[in-house]
């Protein structure tokens, strides 16, 4: 029987559309609520990935979890049950990311986190490894802060985080840190990302007169407690975490935010790097795609954190595509498996060699230490 050459090619297309799954995969970002400053760039920074990975087609499914913690796990068990996919991008905020971690893990979904915090990704157990992060860890972050305070002359240094796993964990990562560089920290205080008032938590920092405060917040709500503290009349030097590196606190901090001093990845200040930073040109490379696409001066390190979690996606798929087929737990497992062992993965932030021990895989090459100067990021060599 001599079949028509349409259906000879339909029944081909239909052969071949079983051969090879599309791989689907799953996005939670704080696009709304008070991560939404980090959420949003993220989002825009999926839309730059890559639609076809190793000659497969790629399909991305993207959620907002409002930067609510709740939020992060249902969009996670949605993804994972309704979506089937294959691996997990998300969430922005530390918080959502923790709580993710035994949703991914009995799926047995590799995740990775665009938050900052090594609780993510540490102490190794097995539920974390399925879980990656591209965030610098905070005491990373941390030495880069003490090391640039102890250069210029600080001696004591008052706290203020916020009120979450993302306070807490800059507060112990930088107490080591201060410890190193025998600075005393002599006030300790917290506050909400909602909060719209920090007067007592300030005036406790005013009494305790420290040569220079550091506020570890993120995005927006971080410019709160610097404000306060200059309308004080607080005179010490700042210092911010690189949870604010985006041009939404700059805009929010106005004059109060001058001079301040933060660490950050090279890609914030990628134009200014010398040329012999290994980390420039793949810097640069994310900096014109998401301006291309959003307008100059749009581009935020958070992002690039998105991006870097696309670029260890894409290096994996082709390793776990000669093992399994998409949209299988054999795939998913080669995709864990590729993602632990990338190497020299040139990413935004830095380049990623990642282990079975070591789920973030950066090294000091992902740190740059930034002013704010006339209102825009100035590289300190």
């Amino acid at each position: 029987m001599h079949m028509p050459q349409w259906i000879l090619g339909a029944v081909m297309a239909a052969i071949a559309g079983t051969a090879l799954a599309d791989i689907n995969v799953g996005v939670t970002v704080s696009a709304t609520g008070p991560a939404a400053s980090l959420g949003i760039p993220e989002k825009n920074t999926v839309a730059l990935m890559p639609k076809t990975i190793g000659g497969q087609k790629v399909n991305y499914i993207v959620l907002d979890d409002a930067s609510d913690t709740t939020g992060a796990v249902n969009n996670a068990r949605k993804l994972i049950a309704e979506s089937k996919v294959d691996v997990v991008l998300g969430s922005t905020v530390t918080p959502a990311s923790l709580a993710m971690i035994d949703v991914v893990s009995e799926a047995k979904v590799p995740m990775i986190s665009m938050a900052a915090s090594a609780r993510i990704v540490e102490p190794m157990d097995d539920k974390r490894k399925w879980v990656f992060k591209t965030p610098q860890n905070d005491i990373m972050m941390s030495l880069a802060i003490a090391e640039h305070m102890a250069q210029a002359g600080v001696k004591t240094v008052g706290f203020i985080g916020f009120s979450d796993a993302y306070g807490e964990g800059w507060f112990q990562e930088f107490t080591k840190a201060a410890d190193l560089k025998k600075i005393r920290i002599v006030a300790n205080e917290r506050f909400g990302r909602t909060d719209t008032s920090v007067t007592g938590q300030a005036l406790k920092i005013m009494s305790a007169r420290p040569d220079a405060v550091l506020v570890a917040g993120s995005g927006t709500p971080a410019a709160l407690p610097q404000k306060t503290l200059k309308e004080r009349g607080y005179a010490g030097k700042f210092y911010q975490t690189h949870g604010v590196a985006n041009a939404d606190f700059l805009r929010v901090g106005g004059k109060d935010v001058e001079g301040t001093f933060l660490p950050a990845g090279p890609v914030l200040v990628a134009e200014q790097l010398p040329a012999s930073n290994p980390v420039k040109a793949s810097a640069i490379a994310y900096v014109r795609a998401y301006e291309a696409a959003n307008g100059k001066g749009t581009v935020s390190t958070f992002g690039a954190h998105a991006w870097d979690a696309g670029a260890l996606m894409a290096a994996a798929v082709p390793v776990a595509l000669k093992k399994a087929q998409p949209g299988t737990p054999e795939f998913r497992a080669a995709l864990r498996d590729a993602l632990e062992q990338s190497k020299d993965v040139a990413g935004a932030h830095g380049i990623f060699n990642m282990s079975p021990t070591d789920h973030l895989g950066l090294d000091q090459r992902a740190r740059v230490m930034v002013k704010i100067e006339n209102g825009g990021w100035k590289y300190q060599p």
